[in-house]
């Protein structure tokens, strides 16, 4: 691991503060209240799409039904997953946006506009990405997201081993499960082996 000097950690910090301190978006329902875990040390990061009502309630990222499935996807406890050495939890969208129709809404596009390079410049030791969900696959892949989330999880080898594309590990999406059993099959194995790897488990 590369060795981090007390500037570019100072420096992280104070960047992660002013995450947390954004107000940029105007008019959510509950107000803002960015959620993220992140350390300049960070090895693993994982995106998601934005924080949900219960996360905004908590203040901590899958802290949900949806985080004990991805938790059990990656092959880790709870200490391990909310150790910001280990896992950086960047979503597209720090603050929870609001309920539509059909659920949450979209991440607000502010937040990857204004913060999300600058914090994945911040942390050099990131070995492997986890995209859960259209609009981290969207921003992450560009051109080479598929058409659909199936088709982008289903070419998940073209970005192996740095990125894995998956849907997320929300119970809503247990029949997309289901009907795409590649990832319970084929990805998820390798990607317990190559977490417990990364992490020295």
């Amino acid at each position: 691991m590369k060795k981090v000097s007390t500037q570019q950690e100072q420096h992280f910090r104070s960047l992660l503060h002013q995450v947390r301190s954004c107000t940029l978006c105007s008019g959510l329902p509950l107000g803002p209240n960015p959620i993220l875990q992140a350390s300049i040390r960070s090895r693993i990061l994982i995106v998601g799409q934005a924080p949900g009502r219960i996360t905004h309630a908590k203040g901590r990222p899958f802290d949900d039904v949806s985080g004990d499935r991805l938790r059990a996807w990656l092959g880790v406890d709870r200490d391990i997953f909310y150790d910001p050495e280990y896992f950086a939890v960047i979503p597209m969208g720090f603050c929870f946006p609001g309920t539509g129709k059909g659920g949450d809404l979209p991440p607000r596009s502010e937040c990857a506009n204004t913060w999300r390079q600058s914090l994945l410049d911040g942390m050099p030791h990131i070995q492997l990405t986890l995209l859960l969900g259209q609009y981290a696959s969207r921003w992450h892949l560009g051109d080479q997201n598929g058409a659909s989330l199936a088709q982008t999880v289903a070419g998940w080898k073209n970005f192996w081993p740095a990125l894995m594309p998956l849907p997320h590990p929300s119970p809503r999406n247990t029949r997309w499960l289901k009907n795409n059993p590649q990832v319970e099959n084929a990805m998820l194995p390798l990607l317990q082996q190559r977490v417990r790897g990364i992490l020295g488990l």
